[in-house]
Formats: structure tokens, C-alpha cells, sequence
């Protein structure tokens, strides 16, 4: 026992709730209870007496069983090893625990988050020599952590003065010492490989920076319609069975960031073991090697206690925070943040606090703020810049997006993809609403799309998006009196919404040619509908009859286009494009002979 470590004694349990009698005790720290050494932390104090909340069930836990308090608050550990790692909601590796405890996680284990024995290569930052001033975030050398990811080891938040030594290159495991810095009190400390950070403190950086770039997903609905920046707040609300998870799953297999987090945050195990069980398998189609080598995952299923979801994201957006401040764009996607504000309301009830609407505590908005407050691109202490993009499904009972943590997260975030029962049911998928979902970023994101790819692209999406509304309204009328009731100018925007729907929006993540568009077969599918629908639109105000028209066998090649063709052959799509065209003037041409004789 050291000094760091004090004993006290359970005094109350109430489910997760367990109060305890320690002296010194401060809030937010770390506490084992009771025999088997449950994982809790310190939510509220009165004098010696503190409040705890367990993050393992408390059953058979007595009153009178010791309760020690750890020194710290609840932290992880960030160091090499991260990346690859399959964690549960406090940071313990699942592959470690397998071994100890076989399918089941036994309560009280004690299992590091880092590999102690692993060496591993460090390379010492040339630039730096022995007596140079050194400050948090700047980069003490590097380890090639996976083939794809070179582990920056960066000088821990809160430690500044001048650099006494750093270790020469070699092979090292992530307590060796690596630098001595003595502070301006004339401290020395001692750097590892790795350190400690309360998962409950956002970790520091020069200055918050407006997103330029557009996150790639390679979903036609999210990067044509509503797009996300890097380092944006976006949520994906749905009902059960609106495919949520699988959203989140594509983003997470074909975005264009630099690392991926996936915090599964209570959800079905079954879910969970898909997401564990696929993801080693699939291979990044950004650098050809294993998905997993940028990849890491916190797995925090429904069966698990309800307390540890709330952890589990903190635990997620830290260690997301810390790549970020390696200079890298990092995606983080919690699925789901309606399973989170559960364990705030179970916390909340069991501490007999006045709940508000639907039974929550009156600080769910401000909760949910925090932390995709916690999102964002930002310049580093390292001199660079990295993104943390927030991502977090939400599944409102029964879809009603007015319940509370819908609706506040709407609030919050700047990119909202709501999914729809009446698509999912119409077997159309991804199920995103595009009447009910919005992005703030469409102008950021516009700039890119003009330089990059097509300077129509705003354009051409403003022209979908109202083709798609006038569809909704003509839709309407349709139902209550029948199709006869239309002209043929608003048939034929009918059929030319239904080929955008089909052309454009709908994607299979099952399909293996159209599973991920590029941005440049994104843009020549929206603008191939378009066109169909233009050329049709002229023809028509010429007189030729709808029907000619709907018959085209162009239209069906045109719904398939996105399945016909992969990404790298643009240019086959462009070569349809023209022949579609000749199509319609051979159409018009047959028309006005007709005509003038």
C-alpha cells in the first residue's frame, strides 16, 4: 500500500450508488470496492463520506467491505498499443481479459490498458537536443505503432521546462524512460513511452480552428447531400430497424480520416459481435492493409453494467483527443448517446435527484454539450493541426424525434442524418430522410467540391434537393386523387425524382462495386439524373407524351449505373451520359419529323 493509495469502508449500496466512508477522498477519483475490487469513481462528497458510482455490478457487496482510493481520477492510458486494441468501457483490453476471465468479464479485474512487456522501436525527435525548452504536445520522437499509424510521443500536458536528456534510439517498453525534463521549480520528471488523463478532461491545444475539408465517406446521401466537415458534430436518429448501425459501420470502414474509433455504447451484443468479429477481416481501401491498424474500438454491450456506458464514451473522445493531437483527423462514432443518457437517468434516479422530461435529469443538454463540445479541429501544441469528428447514433423510442436527447442534440450539432421507418421499410437504405435532415456545412463544403471536382456541384445539388421537394408535394396529391390527375410535365418530375431516389441516394452496403462512390462517380451519377430529367423536361414542354418517355431504356440502365460501374471508371459513366444524349435528340428529332409533315 502506498501512500497514493487510502482504505476506507463501505457504508451504503443502491444498486450502482455505493457510499463510502474514506478520508482525504476527492471527487472524480478512482475507488475499488468492496473485497473483489470493483472499478468506481467519486461523483459527490460531504466531508469523509463519498458517493460512488461502480462501473461492475455491486451484487454481493456488503456494507463494512473495504473501499481504497487509487490518487487518480478516472484516466486512461495513452501510449503505443492503442491502435488494433478491442476495449470495454473503462479501458480493459477484451483480449486480456478473455484470458483471465474466458466469455465473461469477471468484476474486479485489474487488467492494464498497455501491453507492459511489448518493445517497442523509438526513433528520438532529431530536432531536439539537452538543453533545449520543451512544453506540452511537443514531440519527444516516434514509434511505428501499426504500418499505417507512426506513434508520435508527445511531452504529456502540464510538463514544461528543460530538456535534460532523451533516450537514443532503440527498443523500448512504454515505462522505460525516454527524457528527463526539470521544470522551472527545478523538478526533474521522468517521460515514458506512455501517460496517464482523466477521461472527464478535455485535453488541452493552442486554438479551436474552423473545418475546411469535407469527411469523405464514400455514402452518397451524406457526401452529395449532407456533408460533414472534419472536426463537425453529426448525429444519425432512428428508430429500431432503420439501420443506424450499419450508417455508422460504412462511415466507419470507408471515411477518409486518419484513425477511427467505434464506441459501442450499450447496444446489442450481437451487434457488437459483428462489429468486433468484421472489422479484423476487412481490409482499408486507403492504404491496402487491415481496417484494424487505424482502428480501435470500445465494446460496451446492453447485458454490461448500465453505468459503464457512461464511461465509455469519455473513454473514447480522450483517446481520440490524444491522436488528434498528433496531427491527426480522427473519427469517433458512438452508437448510441440514447443508450448513454439511460445511465445518466439511472444515476440520476438512484441519487433521488427531481427528474424532469421523460424522466432525465435537468443536466442532459448540458451533458450532451460537453461532450460533442469536445469535437472540433484545432491547432496543436505540436505546431500541426488534427480533427476529432464527433459522430453519435441516437434511437428514440418508437422514432418520436421530439423526445429529450433528440431533440437537444439537434440543438447541439451541425449535421443531422435522420433516418426514416417508412424508407427502411421500402427496403431503401441508407434510410436517411432528406426532408427531415440538414448539414450546416453544405457552403464549407461546396468549396472543396468546386475545386476538386466540379464547380456545378452546389448547383446541381440545390436542383436534387428541389426536385426531390416538388416530389414530396406531388406525392401527396397522388395518393388522394391518382396519377390522372397530373399533367405530364409533373409525371414526368415523378419520374425524375424516382430516378435520383434509385440512381443516387439508394446504396447497397452489401454490394461490392457500389458499397463506397468516390466523389467523382458521386458527381457524375447526380449529374447524369439531372440531365435525364432535363433533357425529358424540354422534350416534354415540345409536346412528346410522358409515357415515350417513361419507356426509354436508358432510365433503367441509368438506376444501374451506380452498380455497373466502379469508382475508377468515371469516365464509362461520362460515355453513357453522351449516349443518353443522343438518345433524347434522336427522340426530339423523330418528334419534329413527325410534326412537320
Amino acid at each position: 500500500m502506498t501512500d497514493q493509495h487510502r482504505t476506507g469502508t463501505v457504508r451504503d449500496i443502491n444498486g450502482p450508488i455505493v457510499t463510502i466512508d474514506l478520508p482525504g477522498v476527492r471527487s472524480g477519483e478512482q475507488v475499488r470496492i468492496g473485497e473483489i475490487g470493483l472499478v468506481g469513481e467519486v461523483i459527490s462528497l460531504s466531508g469523509r463520506q463519498a458517493v460512488v458510482q461502480t462501473y461492475e455490478g455491486t451484487d454481493g457487496v456488503r456494507p463494512g467491505e473495504p473501499a481504497m482510493g487509487l490518487g487518480w481520477p478516472l484516466s486512461v492510458e495513452l501510449g503505443p498499443g492503442l491502435m488494433g486494441g478491442i476495449f470495454d468501457g473503462v479501458q480493459r483490453p477484451l483480449s486480456k481479459i478473455a484470458l483471465q476471465s474466458g466469455d465473461y468479464i469477471a468484476r474486479g479485474l485489474d487488467v492494464p490498458a498497455l501491453d507492459r512487456a511489448r518493445q517497442w522501436a523509438f526513433e528520438p525527435n532529431p530536432e531536439l537536443e539537452p538543453g533545449q525548452q520543451i512544453g506540452p504536445g511537443m514531440v519527444l520522437g516516434t514509434v511505428p505503432e501499426t504500418e499505417v499509424v507512426s506513434h508520435k510521443v508527445l511531452v504529456p500536458p502540464g510538463v514544461a521546462g528543460e530538456l535534460e536528456e532523451v533516450a537514443p534510439a532503440g527498443a523500448y517498453d512504454i515505462e522505460s524512460t525516454i527524457a528527463h525534463v526539470r521544470d522551472a521549480k527545478g523538478t526533474s520528471h521522468r517521460l515514458s513511452l506512455y501517460h496517464r488523463w482523466p477521461v472527464r478532461r478535455p485535453r488541452p491545444y493552442l486554438q479551436r480552428d474552423d473545418g475546411v475539408s469535407p469527411l469523405i465517406t464514400g455514402q452518397r446521401v451524406i457526401d452529395t447531400f449532407f456533408p460533414q466537415l472534419k472536426g463537425g458534430k453529426g448525429a444519425v436518429p432512428g428508430p429500431f430497424g432503420a439501420g443506424k448501425t450499419v450508417v455508422q459501420q460504412q462511415i466507419a470502414r470507408w471515411s477518409n480520416a486518419d484513425i477511427v474509433i467505434y464506441v459501442g455504447c450499450g447496444e446489442r451484443g450481437n451487434e457488437l459481435v459483428d462489429v468486433l468479429e468484421s472489422f479484423p477481416k476487412l481490409e482499408d481501401p486507403y492504404s491496402g492493409r487491415k481496417l484494424m491498424e487505424r482502428t480501435l474500438l470500445v465494446a460496451n454491450t446492453s447485458n454490461m453494467p448500465v453505468v459503464a456506458r457512461e464511461a465509455s464514451i469519455y473513454v473514447g473522445l480522450t483517446m481520440a483527443e490524444y491522436y488528434r493531437d498528433m496531427g491527426y483527423d480522427v473519427v469517433m462514432l458512438a452508437d448510441s448517446t440514447s443508450r448513454w443518457a439511460e445511465a445518466l437517468r439511472e444515476v440520476s434516479g438512484r441519487l433521488g435527484q427531481m427528474p424532469v422530461e421523460e424522466g432525465y435529469p435537468a443536466y442532459l443538454a448540458s451533458r450532451l454539450a460537453a461532450i460533442y463540445e469536445r469535437a472540433g479541429r484545432v491547432k496543436t501544441h505540436a505546431a500541426g493541426s488534427g480533427s476529432v469528428t464527433l459522430i453519435g447514433a441516437v434511437s428514440p423510442p418508437g422514432g418520436d424525434f421530439s423526445e429529450p436527447v433528440t431533440s437537444h442534440t439537434k440543438d447541439i450539432i451541425e449535421t443531422f442524418w435522420a433516418l426514416s421507418k417508412e424508407l427502411a421499410d421500402a427496403r431503401h437504405y441508407p434510410s436517411i430522410d432528406w426532408v427531415t435532415s440538414f448539414s450546416g456545412h453544405v457552403h464549407t463544403a461546396a468549396e472543396w467540391w468546386h475545386e476538386v471536382v466540379d464547380r456545378r456541384w452546389e448547383q446541381r445539388r440545390t436542383e436534387a434537393l428541389a426536385l426531390l421537394a416538388r416530389d414530396a408535394e406531388l406525392s401527396r396529391i397522388v395518393n388522394l386523387v391518382g396519377p390522372e390527375a397530373l399533367s405530364d410535365a409533373q409525371r414526368w418530375q415523378l419520374e425524375g425524382a424516382a430516378l435520383v431516389k434509385e440512381g443516387v441516394l439508394q446504396q447497397s452496403a452489401l454490394d461490392a462495386v457500389d458499397t463506397f462512390c468516390s466523389p467523382e462517380k458521386q458527381f457524375a451519377l447526380l449529374d447524369l439524373c439531372l440531365s435525364i430529367y432535363d433533357k425529358g423536361m424540354a422534350l416534354i414542354e415540345l409536346g412528346v407524351p410522358v409515357s415515350e418517355l417513361a419507356e426509354m431504356p436508358q432510365l433503367a440502365k441509368a438506376r444501374r449505373c451506380k452498380s455497373m460501374y466502379n469508382s475508377d471508371q468515371v469516365t464509362e459513366i461520362h460515355a453513357f451520359a453522351r449516349a443518353v444524349e443522343q438518345a433524347f435528340e434522336g427522340i426530339r428529332l423523330e418528334y419534329a419529323k413527325e410534326h412537320a409533315e
